[in-house]
């Protein structure tokens, strides 16, 4: 099972919005230096709305090549298409990935039903361990606990990113599905207090800047040293907020170009974060120490 801090890693890109594969390449070794347990390729934090299938499958595999086993790599392979959905997760099975997480369709709506159809299909179509992903703030859809439990129960569906930051979620999906059910904060501001109820991990924006102290606080929570992880988590709060005061990605990117690590590139229809912005994130930054 992967546990601790999994970084909902950015993609790098040029000012012209093209993909910057040195860039990525970087961003890979300072997670690998930094402590960071799993890189999380290419999900929604990755701008992967905006990438085209073909490029979508090469960033996969570029992870995947360039981190060559050095940590794992977990595929951000959802769409709101059951079909496109498959063919994404086909090729992150191709590439090696160790997992993939496939965010609920979004826009569409679905029903219960349909969401556990559209999983069920796509974990019988590729036989990879493939992570649930509820974001309802973004998918306006909401996939249950008695939902997840069914889902629960086909072996290669192996866990769930919430980022509902709904503890008492938490405590339900839980017992539903069991210790062996690996259950993520997608949610930084409480993923602290999920991991010391026994959540697995962190799926982590705030990792892409400060990876080290998130994945220090992560171990703490997990191995229930509270004062360890709330002593650390201090010092992040800034940082879990700021990095949410615009549309995700557009905070945490501008923090990376800040600390010098990418261009400022982001596809519309996002843009780069706003002027009035910008002095309190780079303050945020300093507060935490990271730049």
């Amino acid at each position: 099972m992967i546990q601790g801090s999994l970084v909902a890693l950015v993609t790098p890109m040029q000012a012209d919005g093209a993909l910057d594969a040195d860039a990525l390449a970087g961003l890979l070794d300072f997670h690998v230096a930094s402590g960071t347990d799993a890189v999380v390729a290419v999900g929604t934090t990755g701008e992967s709305a905006t990438l085209s299938e073909d490029e979508h499958c090469a960033l996969i595999a570029q992870v995947v090549a360039h981190v060559a086993g050095r940590i794992s790599v977990i595929a951000g392979t959802g769409a709101n298409s059951t079909s496109e959905a498959i063919r994404l997760t086909r090729c992150a099975y191709e590439a090696g990935a160790d997992a993939c997480l496939l965010v609920t369709p979004y826009y569409n709506k679905p029903p219960q039903e349909g969401l556990y159809q559209h999983h069920k299909a796509v974990a019988e179509a590729v036989q990879i361990p493939q992570i649930l992903y509820n974001v309802p703030g973004r998918t306006a859809v909401d996939m249950l606990p008695d939902t997840v439990a069914r889902l629960a129960k086909i072996p290669n569906i192996v866990g769930i990113k919430d980022a509902t930051g709904d503890l008492e979620r938490y405590q339900q999906t839980r017992d539903l599905c069991g210790d062996d059910f690996a259950i993520y904060s997608g949610d930084d501001e409480t993923a602290m207090e999920l991991m010391l109820a026994g959540a697995n991990g962190d799926i982590s924006v705030t990792a892409n800047v400060a990876p080290k102290a998130m994945h220090d606080m992560c171990a703490a929570a997990m191995a229930g040293n509270r004062a360890l992880a709330e002593s650390i988590n201090a010092n992040l709060m800034r940082l879990h907020s700021g990095l949410f005061v615009e549309s995700n990605p557009i905070p945490v990117k501008w923090a990376l170009y800040e600390m010098g690590r990418i261009q400022t590139g982001i596809r519309l229809p996002l843009t780069a974060l706003s002027e009035t912005m910008r002095d309190d994130l780079s303050e945020n930054l300093r507060a935490a120490g990271v730049l």
